[in-house]
């Protein structure tokens, strides 16, 4: 059961588990709540939002499910008018490799204002 989290965060639960799937198409859903911190029946529910909005797609593979993802399709919030899933997705899979790469290294530019 993953620990569980209390306050806000600055992704949603949809948004990580888009970004798991990105990183890896044919990624279980067990390794998916593993990795994203849910139980697998949330991950299963937010797969099922995905492909229900058309942001996500499967088939089966023998065992495996190895998933599609949609990345022309816009985001739904209306300030995110124009902003695609490639977008998005660009800006979290290169986060998550900038930290596969330098492990121990949490130091990160910081915005000036």
């Amino acid at each position: 059961m993953p620990e569980p989290h209390t306050g806000w965060t600055f992704l949603t639960n949809h948004a990580r588990v888009l970004a798991a799937i990105a990183d890896n198409h044919s990624a279980r859903i067990r390794d998916i709540a593993a990795h994203c911190r849910l139980t697998e029946r949330a991950v299963q529910k937010i797969i099922a939002d995905l492909e229900q909005d058309g942001y996500l797609s499967h088939t089966r593979e023998g065992r495996t499910n190895t998933y599609r993802i949609d990345p022309g399709k816009v985001l739904r919030h209306p300030a995110e008018a124009g902003l695609t899933v490639a977008s998005l997705l660009s800006l979290l899979v290169k986060d998550e490799a900038d930290r596969a790469t330098t492990p121990g290294d949490h130091s990160r530019p910081h915005a000036t204002t």
